[in-house]
């Protein structure tokens, strides 16, 4: 995607009051100071390879965020990982409990659905999240470990 492409999609999401999400090395948006509106957060968050977060998965200091449903979870996991269900109505609830000076690996299935955390985590004010892009499925692809 062009800078001109994410520059435009980013105007009309700010346009439409809408989150932005960029990597941690684009610029900041804001809101324009005329509308009155609510200070806006900047949604960061980076996207790794699937090697980049296995690297970062080894460090155990770090919490691998399952966002799958419990289902998917049970049927296969990354080691370590703990479930917490983007869908479920308690996310937020749960999320807010986290420990916001821990680095965060998030993943789904295939890589939408750890978008929306990643973006729901930022609004609640975690500053260190990783999300893979291509979810459970690429780390399962690339013959990465999985328990059950």
């Amino acid at each position: 995607m062009s800078l001109f492409a994410v520059a435009s999609w980013a105007a009309e999401a700010q346009r439409l009051d809408a989150p932005v999400a960029t990597n941690s090395s684009a610029p900041k948006l804001s809101r324009p100071a005329e509308t009155n509106a609510a200070p806006s957060i900047n949604i960061a968050f980076q996207n790794l390879s699937v090697e980049e977060f296995a690297k970062m998965a080894d460090d155990k200091r770090n919490v691998i965020l399952d966002v799958r449903t419990p289902e998917e979870f049970e049927a296969g996991h990354l080691p370590g990982a703990v479930n917490l269900d983007v869908k479920a109505p308690d996310f937020r609830e749960k999320a807010a409990a986290l420990d916001k000076s821990k680095t965060y690996l998030v993943h789904c299935a295939s890589g939408v659905r750890s978008v929306k955390a990643c973006e729901a985590l930022c609004h609640l004010n975690f500053p260190k999240l990783y999300n893979l892009p291509g979810g459970f499925k690429a780390w399962v692809k690339a013959g990465k470990p999985v328990e059950k």
